[in-house]
């Protein structure tokens, strides 16, 4: 019945497939369940994330919105799944793999054996990190500042984190000691967390930084902000970060 909605290119909105699944006896007074359903029709492969319709999201036929997906065996499978892990995140471990596709240490072994070939790794501190052949070489990342989202691939797409983020401020994370929230990152390094206040005509950006900032850093990430204020059509504010930092954190 939801392949029969959607059919011919449709995408209807939540409340739409609620309405669809309501008038064919489908109770779905509790919203837990209308999302059950529909993360069970996701992994059916009977439908996928549709196109935006203003502030909604939407949902489409899996097969209409993806119509010449290749069907892999379970090798090929595999080995596409750790290629296109370690071209989109390298360098990047075998554990970081593990831990991002959630598959068994032995499967996420036996994909990455098979595209070895396809790959480069390089070895350092005893530790091997594999990437892509056309990974561009590091760049100066001198006051280069970014506003990144809750679970952003940055952090979430790997065990190891120790690179990009100093153990030393977990304390400064909220109670559970959450990286996986929005981040501020300066030079490549998380230096703070960030929130938003939506406003009808703007967003309020509130910082919590981990280091003091000097003025070209500052004026870095008043740049990402404006950019995201861009983004969403709307004017930004941003309390003065040193300001901030001063009065909202205990400096070591």
């Amino acid at each position: 019945m939801l392949a029969k909605a959607l059919q011919g290119g449709k995408q209807l909105t939540r409340s739409e497939l609620v309405s669809v699944l309501q008038q064919a006896g489908i109770a779905t007074d509790d919203s837990l369940r209308f999302t059950s359903i529909m993360m069970r029709a996701e992994l059916d492969g009977i439908v996928c994330s549709g196109a935006r319709r203003g502030k909604q999201f939407t949902y489409a036929l899996l097969d209409e919105r993806a119509p010449q997906a290749r069907t892999l065996d379970r090798d090929e499978a595999l080995a596409e799944f750790a290629r296109r892990y370690f071209t989109g995140h390298g360098p990047a471990t075998l554990e970081d793999f593990v831990w991002w596709s959630g598959l068994s240490v032995a499967d996420a072994r036996a994909g990455l054996e098979m595209v070895k070939s396809q790959i480069m790794h390089e070895v350092v501190d005893g530790q091997t990190y594999w990437f892509s052949t056309s990974t561009p070489a590091a760049k100066d990342l001198s006051q280069t500042a970014y506003l990144l989202p809750n679970y952003d691939e940055f952090t979430v797409g790997y065990k190891d984190r120790s690179a990009v983020f100093d153990a030393s401020h977990t304390k400064k994370l909220d109670p559970r000691g959450n990286i996986l929230v929005n981040t501020m990152v300066l030079d490549g390094q998380v230096v703070g967390t960030w929130k938003r206040r939506m406003k009808k005509d703007a967003v309020i950006i509130i910082p919590n930084l981990f280091i003091p900032l000097n003025e070209d850093e500052i004026r870095a990430f008043a740049e990402s902000a404006n950019r995201y204020g861009a983004f969403l059509e709307r004017s930004v504010f941003i309390p003065d970060l040193a300001t901030a930092l001063v009065q909202n954190q205990a400096l070591e």
